[in-house]
Order: structure tokens, then C-alpha cells, then sequence
């Protein structure tokens, strides 16, 4: 039911005080009087159904977005896992069809098709129909579960044009389809199970193009999850299969590792370098109120990446466990430092970050009523979880370091390392900081500041050169864009500590212009103190340009992280070719926009068209630069998003870490994919 809305030019008198009006003046009106017109109860919506995921669906899955769209999935395979781990299923499977829909099976007990107590039809169809129900409240059938508000598979079904149950139980193959969450008719028996045929679920949706702005699901990214929910629970065989291949061999990926937490850090670490053998806690999980797994290991890297889940959700955000985690490894860390002697000659405090450079951990707990913070499920609150965690990890860490007195001084001598890095990286900001390089009242000689004050409608450009920097600088709205050319290529963060980033005199300069610190020095970061709502990557399209624009984003990433997932940071998409005749001119961003535009113009305009390629920022004069480049109207931008922190993470460090085998390896797999434009 929609709301009424009434013109306010309805109540008003006829002009002149037409005869037939019956309208008191305005100024007989009491305000009170006048609020309540507005607001009566015809106002009030009452959503049946799935109505209410329909209407507001980032309530659910978080975005109509990318994320959104492949959340749909992430839903359906959980329902899949929590089989799984309550031993039920062993086998799931996942097609992405040639028609945009996804198919998900699996070999688990199927979803209960007999007649609801107390609905008066299937328990199928009030599973897949009503918000708030299903197997998950009920401990008898799962102990822990991932879905636990009983709305994941339901907002599925709401969000598909077309949505389509098949469930093999009770000796019968049963199946209901659906439009946009309403059934298309009862349950049905289709036909009795083939001999050997077990049980099983098998879902199919198409997203709703209404809902979502794209359909189309990346392969990569549903792979990396899968491969992650393989890593999180050994021995169950979890397959994904790429159906719209236009070649005969049929991309398909398969994960199964019985190497569980301990073979995910493997993973994870194929670029770096381990300093020691990999750690495994495991409380286990018979009769263990709050089961907690644990898998780490140092390198001679210098940044940290800590994966957290709770009932294989991963908790982006963080919460309880990982603050139990932390506090665990400072503390035992510490004390068997100074039991041992081996802090007596470190002049420097150490801080909770010294202690998590070039560490790489998983931490898997299993909690029976979880608390998170809204449906998408990105930070854990339960307050007991945090005790459980950090008195396991404290007395298992404890007894390892005791048992490894050589890799526990290797430890210790890294956490001392990087505090003294930090403390010359102090004393660095402090110097800059005396010359006013990074005080809040000088910003860097070469920004060309916009004139808002406001944040949330300026942006600054990150421009390769001065002299496309100089272009950008008169192709601008100076209103609300800001202009900061940058020399050369960056530094190269992944190889570096805090120190030497904070001497780069470029990265100096962004830092000082975006306002908002850096998140190595936690208690210097803040994202309010962000001077623009949008940072645009703007390089050249050749080599060097993509080089430079991977180096600025190592550093969003490392140094920065919250800007990209906050959605701050984008990259500037300038055409590669001028297609122009006569008076006629467009711009195509790729070779089939370039031959179809010129076949277009051949066919309107006498005569060949001319092509003018690209190759640098400083060709376009400002005019074509801000028609193509910088107006908000006509401009293209890429927004960059962290879709899985865990490959995120493994791609950076494989491109730019210092192992070369591991980067060669990347690079002849992922050729066939990259395209050179000439």
C-alpha cells in the first residue's frame, strides 16, 4: 500500500475567495491541527509477507549493489553449511548458469516438506514465504548455525523475479516455485526418488533486475568465499562452476582441504616468507561451551592480516573474539618477554600493533546464540565470548612459546623491531610536523584546494604528473574539486615500515590533504577529520599509469583501509580514443566502442573518420578532460570496494610482496585474462 500524499495547493482556498470554499484562513489553523492532517492513519503501512524485504531490501543484504547481489548466494550456501556442520551434508555445489540464475545443491537432510502445525501448510513454503522462520531457533536440529534470524533464504525469494525449491525427502522429490517471493502454487510431489537418489536441497533464483543494479555474479568473488567456507570446514567438497564460458572447458573450481585453519594460512601467506611453523589452538568442540579454533603465523612482512569468523560468518567488523584474541597474544607475548629478559634492553614501549606486525591469523568460534549487529552479521557482541577466547589462546600460546624458546626470541626481536620503527616513525611525524608540513593549517604547496569547506561535497583528484596535473587544474569546478598532482611512482608500501612511508614526500602530501591520519598509528586516525568525500585515482592508461595507480592503491589498502571500505576511493576511467568527423566527435573507452562509433560516423558522415588514441592525460586539452574525465554528468569512475578481505589481501602481497615465484605464478594464470590496447 502506498502512502497518499496531498498537494498542499488541494487545501488551499479558491483564489479571490471564490464562493464555495470551505477552507478556514491559514491563520485559523492551529499548527497542532495542521501536522495531524498531514499525518492520519492512512498513512501508516502495513507490509504483508515479503513485502517489507522488497521495499527496503538494504535492511537485509546491505546494498542493492555488487555486494548485495552476491550476498543473495552467500544466504543460500549458509543454509547449506550449517548442514554441514551439523553433520548432514557433505557435498555443495554451485552453478552460475548461462541464463544469469544460481544454482545451489547440496547432500544435507532437505528442508522438512510435511504440513506446518500450526500454519496449515507445507513447512517448505513458510520457510521460503515468511520472514523470522525456520530450523535455526530450534537447538535440537542445529547447535550452532550462521542464519540465525531465519530471514536469509526468505529475503532470497523476495529479491528474485523467479525463485525455485527442489527438495529430495521422505522417498520423493518435491518442488515449489515462486515470483518475487509468492508462491506460484502448493508444494508438489513431482516423482519418486531413483534408487541410491539421497536427500538433498537444490535452489535456483534469477535476482530481481527491479531490485538489484546489476545481475550479473563474478565469478572470482563467489569463488573466494567458497574457497574460504572450504579452509573453515575440513573435509566438506564444495565445487563452483562458471556455465556462461563461451569456451568447451567449463571454468569449474573445487575446494575440499582437510588442513582445515593451519592449510587457510598456507594459503593466505603463499607470498610471504614465514619466520616460524604455523600455530593450531583448538578447544575442541564435544561439551566446550564456546568451541574456538586458532591458526597463526609471522612473517618478515610488516603488515597484519587477521581473519575472524563466527559460524563461518565473517566478521568484517570484528567484536568480542577479536578483542579477546588481541588481548591474549599482547599480554602472553609480553610476559614471556620479560620473564625471559629479553625486553631489559628496549628503550621503547610497545603497543597492541607491535605485537600484530607481520602476523597472519584465522580465528574460527562456534557460539550457540550469537549477538551481531544487524543481518549482514560484520561484528560479534557477545561479552562471553571474549573470556572464552582469550583464556585459550593466553594458556595455549603460553605453553607453545615455553616448548619453542627459538621461535619465540624470533618473535620477540620482530615486535621489537617494529615498535622501534614505530618510534622513529614518531619522532619523523614530529619533525614534519615542526616544519608544517602535516599541521591542520598548511597543506601541500602543490594542492590546488576547492573552494567547499564541505566534505560531503568535495573531492580531490590524485593526478599522475604535473603536467596533467596542470590540464586537471584548469578543467576543474573549482567549487568542489580539489587537484593534487603527485611525481613519480610511490612508494611501494608493502615493502616498507611505517618510518620510510612517512619520509615518501608524495605519500606526505596525500596524507596531509585528505586530513584523516593513518590507520598504522590508530590513535592519530580519523575518518571525520576526511577533508573530501571522494579521493579519484587519475593516471595515464599505459603501463606506467597502472603501475602508479597500483601503488596508490597498496597504499589505500595498508594504510588506509577505511577509506575503501567506506567507499571513498575511486579510479578516474578517461577514454582511450577520440572518434571525430566534421563537427562530429564521441569518445569510446574500448576498441569495439571505437569501431562501432566509426562505422556509425561513416554511415552519417561522408568520408573516414579520424581516431585519436590516448595514450597519456596530458593529450586531452582541459576542455576534453573535464567533458570526460571530471564532470559528474558525463564522467566514468570505477568505485573500489573490498569484496573479500582474504583475497584482497593475498593479491596485494602477491603483486607487490618481495617473492618473485609466487608474482610469476599470478601472472602466467591470470594472462589470458589481461588485454593490451595498442
Amino acid at each position: 500500500m502506498e502512502p497518499t500524499t496531498t498537494d498542499p495547493a488541494d487545501d488551499a482556498p479558491p483564489e479571490n475567495g471564490a464562493p464555495g470554499s470551505e477552507a478556514p484562513d491559514a491563520g485559523d489553523i492551529d499548527p497542532a491541527d495542521r501536522d495531524l492532517s498531514a499525518y492520519a492513519a492512512s498513512n501508516i503501512q502495513i507490509l504483508e509477507g515479503l513485502e517489507a524485504v522488497r521495499k527496503r531490501p538494504a535492511m537485509y543484504i546491505g546494498d542493492v549493489g555488487m555486494r548485495g547481489l552476491h550476498h543473495l548466494v552467500y544466504e543460500v550456501v549458509d543454509n547449506a553449511i550449517d548442514e554441514a556442520m551439523a553433520g548432514h551434508c557433505s557435498e555443495i555445489e554451485v552453478s552460475v548458469c548461462e541464463d544469469g540464475c544460481v544454482r545451489v545443491t547440496d547432500d544435507g537432510r532437505g528442508i522438512p516438506v510435511e504440513e506446518h502445525p500450526s500454519e496449515g501448510r507445507s513447512a517448505l513454503e513458510v520457510v521460503m514465504t515468511v520472514l523470522h522462520a525456520g530450523g535455526k531457533f530450534d537447538k535440537g536440529s542445529y547447535k550452532v548455525s550462521g542464519g540465525l534470524h531465519g530471514v536469509g533464504v526468505s529475503c532470497v525469494n523476495a529479491l528474485s523475479g523467479h525463485f525455485e525449491t527442489e527438495v529430495r525427502r521422505n522417498g520423493s522429490l518435491w518442488r515449489q516455485g515462486y515470483e518475487k517471493g509468492a508462491p506460484l502454487g502448493p508444494v508438489e510431489e513431482v516423482r519418486p526418488l531413483a534408487e541410491g537418489e539421497g536427500t538433498g536441497t537444490e535452489i535456483t533464483f534469477y535476482p530481481d533486475p527491479d531490485i538489484f543494479k546489476e545481475t550479473d555474479f563474478r565469478f572470482d568473488t563467489l569463488a573466494d568465499r567458497l574457497r574460504e567456507l572450504a579452509y573453515l570446514n575440513p573435509g566438506v567438497q564444495i565445487a563452483i562452476e562458471d556455465q556462461r564460458e563461451e569456451d568447451e572447458d567449463l571454468r569449474r573450481e573445487e575446494y575440499e582441504f582437510e588442513g582445515g585453519l593451519a592449510a587457510f594460512i598456507d594459503y593466505l601467506d603463499e607470498a610471504r616468507d614465514p619466520i616460524h611453523e604455523t600455530i593450531t589452538i583448538d578447544s575442541g568442540g564435544e561439551g566446550v561451551e564456546v568451541p574456538v579454533e586458532l591458526a597463526m603465523r609471522y612473517n618478515d612482512g610488516f603488515n597484519q592480516n587477521v581473519l575472524t569468523f563466527v559460524n563461518n560468518i565473517n566478521t568484517h567488523e570484528g567484536g568480542t573474539h577479536v578483542t579477546g584474541f588481541r588481548r591474549a597474544l599482547t599480554r602472553t607475548l609480553k610476559t614471556y618477554a620479560q620473564k625471559n629478559g629479553l625486553l631489559d634492553k628496549v628503550k621503547c614501549d610497545l603497543r597492541g600493533d607491535d605485537f600484530r606486525e607481520g602476523l597472519t591469523a584465522v580465528l574460527s568460534v562456534k557460539v550457540a546464540e550469537p549477538q551481531f549487529e544487524g543481518q549482514t552479521k560484520t561484528k560479534l557482541g557477545n561479552s562471553e565470548v571474549q573470556g572464552a577466547v582469550e583464556s585459550l589462546v593466553g594458556t595455549e600460546l603460553g605453553k607453545w612459546l615455553e616448548d619453542h624458546p627459538d621461535t619465540a626470541e624470533k618473535i620477540i626481536e620482530k615486535v621489537v623491531m617494529a615498535a622501534q620503527a614505530r618510534s622513529a616513525a614518531r619522532k619523523a611525524r614530529e619533525l614534519v610536523q615542526r616544519k608544517s608540513v602535516f599541521s591542520s593549517g598548511s597543506l601541500p604547496g602543490k594542492l590546488a584546494d576547492c573552494a567547499s569547506r564541505d566534505p560531503s561535497e568535495s573531492e580531490i583528484y590524485l593526478v599522475e604528473g604535473d603536467s596533467a596535473g596542470g590540464s586537471a587544474k584548469q578543467a576543474r569546478d573549482r567549487e568542489f574539486q580539489a587537484i593534487l598532482p603527485l611525481r613519480g611512482k610511490i612508494l611501494n608500501v608493502e615493502k616498507a615500515r611505517l618510518d620510510r612511508i612517512l619520509e615518501n614526500n608524495e605519500i606526505r602530501n596525500m596524507v596531509t590533504a585528505l586530513g584523516c591520519g593513518l590507520t598504522s598509528t590508530e590513535d592519530e586516525f580519523s575518518l571525520e577529520d576526511l577533508r573530501y568525500e571522494r579521493a579519484v585515482i587519475m593516471t595515464d592508461a599505459d603501463v606506467d599509469g597502472a603501475h602508479i595507480r597500483t601503488l596508490l592503491l597498496t597504499f589505500f589498502y595498508r594504510q588506509l583501509r577505511p577509506l575503501i571500505e567506506q567507499g571513498y576511493i575511486y579510479i578516474a576511467l578517461p577514454p582511450l580514443f577520440r572518434v571525430h568527423k566534421g563537427q562530429a566527435e564521441e569518445y569510446a573507452w574500448t576498441e569495439e566502442d571505437k569501431q562501432r562509433i566509426a562505422r556509425e560516423m561513416e554511415q552519417n558522415v561522408r568520408g573516414t573518420p579520424s581516431v585519436q588514441r590516448y595514450k597519456g592525460l596530458g593529450e586531452m586539452n582541459p576542455e576534453q578532460l573535464w567533458q570526460t574525465t571530471m564532470d559528474p554528468e558525463t564522467r566514468m569512475t570505477q568505485q573500489i570496494t573490498i569484496e573479500d578481505a582474504a583475497a584482497a589481501d593475498r593479491i596485494f602481497s602477491t603483486l607487490m610482496g618481495g617473492s618473485v615465484e609466487p608474482r610469476r605464478e599470478f601472472i602466467e594464470r591470470n594472462a589470458k585474462y589481461a588485454t593490451i590496447d595498442l
